[in-house]
């Protein structure tokens, strides 16, 4: 594998992941392609080193460098001012269906 077939798999992997990781909290997310990419291979690392320093194999690496990007987003969020539901302090939070 050349390693050029290498970035483009990173880059593939990074934004699917980082992609699932945005998806996986509500609210609209400021971050670009590039962004989205950078956190999802931010998770793949971290949580690379997690599963390899635990032993596991299987679909636990998967899983958990989602949970990770999960982390990595929200840690963005909270940095701009927002929180789990509103992404950044200037999006004003919208009631749910049983509120006023």
């Amino acid at each position: 594998m050349g390693i050029l077939t290498l970035i483009l798999l990173l880059a593939l992997q990074g934004l699917l992941i980082g992609g699932l990781a945005r998806l996986a909290l509500p609210g609209r997310d400021p971050l670009s392609l590039p962004m989205t990419m950078a956190v999802g291979l931010a998770g793949s690392f971290v949580g690379g080193l997690l599963v390899r320093a635990a032993g596991g194999e299987g679909a636990a690496p998967f899983l958990v460098a989602l949970v990770v990007s999960v982390g990595i987003v929200y840690l963005i969020r909270r940095r701009r001012g927002g929180g789990l539901t509103a992404p950044s302090a200037a999006e004003p939070r919208r009631p749910g269906p049983y509120e006023r």
